[in-house]
């Protein structure tokens, strides 16, 4: 695959369904987390806000999301029975509707637990500072 700057790119190498896919997913983070910072990382698209967030990729007969790790995978896991999943990774078939309204749940709470991460952080180097 050749490589990209911008998501928009990125999208545009896929011919549909795969683009129309790759669409909504992003409209759907951007949906959830509209200060996220959108990105190329590791040759895909990626939004980060304080800390990586998520991303996402197109691929022959699915699309994968990537929430940054396992936790929120299991957060989800009953909601996610109907698909392919592994360490970190969820793979939606093309043949089915992109779950928006999961998608955005999944990135509001990563919002939420990377925002919590940096109040744990800030208040960290406060209590260290007056020591």
């Amino acid at each position: 695959m050749k490589a990209v700057k911008t998501v928009d790119e990125y999208i545009h190498l896929f011919p549909d369904p795969q683009r129309s896919a790759l669409e909504t997913i992003r409209n759907t983070i951007r949906e959830a987390a509209p200060t996220a910072e959108e990105t190329i990382s590791y040759g895909m698209p990626a939004y980060k806000l304080n800390g990586v967030l998520v991303y996402f990729g197109g691929f022959k007969n699915h699309c994968s999301f990537f929430p940054g790790g396992n936790a929120l995978i299991e957060e989800f896991r009953k909601e996610l029975n109907a698909y392919k999943t592994s360490k970190g990774t969820i793979q939606f078939p093309l043949s089915e509707p992109v779950p928006a309204g999961l998608i955005k749940r999944m990135v509001k709470a990563k919002v939420k637990k990377n925002l919590a991460k940096t109040k744990t952080r800030t208040s960290a180097k406060a209590l260290s500072k007056k020591v």
